[in-house]
C-alpha cells in the first residue's frame, strides 16, 4: 500500500467561494472527491489535512513521516515565507509535489514566488483537479 499525505494550506476551505466568482462551483470537498476517484483503482491510501495553523501542519508531517511515501502540498500563502514547513519537509526527506492553482482559482501565491524548492520538491501548476492529480502521479513514479 502506498501512503500519500495531502496537506492543504490556509483558506483552501474557501475554494467554493473563489470558484463561485466564475460560476464554476468547485469546493474543497469536490476537489478531494475528484482526487480520490482518480486513484480509485490504485492501491493508494490518502490522508488529508486542511489547516490554517502552522503547528498542525508540522505535527501532521512529523507524526506521519515514517508511514508516508509522498506529500502533496497545496501551500497557498505558506509558499511565500513559511520556512519552518520547508525545513520540516527537508528534514524528514519526504518526496513532495507542491501544487499552485492558476487563475481563476489562484489564492494569490504563484509558483514563481515559492520558497518551496529543493531536491525532493517538484512544483505543478494549473487548474486544481489536474494539477493535484499530476502531482500525485509524480509521487507514484
Amino acid at each position: 500500500m502506498i501512503n500519500i499525505l495531502i496537506l492543504q494550506g490556509p483558506n483552501l476551505n474557501l475554494l467554493g467561494v473563489k470558484s463561485s466568482e466564475i460560476k464554476k462551483r468547485l469546493t474543497l470537498g469536490k476537489l478531494n472527491k475528484e482526487i480520490r476517484t482518480s486513484l480509485q483503482s490504485k492501491n493508494i491510501q490518502l490522508k488529508f489535512l486542511q489547516t490554517h495553523k502552522e503547528f498542525q501542519c508540522i505535527n501532521f508531517l512529523q507524526r506521519n513521516r515514517t508511514k508516508a511515501n509522498g506529500l502533496l502540498l497545496i501551500p497557498t500563502s505558506w509558499a511565500k515565507n513559511n520556512y519552518t514547513i520547508l525545513e520540516t519537509i527537508k528534514l524528514i526527506k519526504i518526496n513532495t509535489s507542491v501544487v499552485f492553482f492558476d487563475e481563476p482559482y489562484c489564492f494569490g501565491t504563484r509558483e514563481k514566488e515559492s520558497i518551496f524548492i529543493g531536491d525532493n520538491l517538484k512544483s505543478f501548476a494549473g487548474d486544481p483537479v489536474t494539477s493535484c492529480i499530476k502531482g500525485i502521479e509524480h509521487l507514484l513514479q
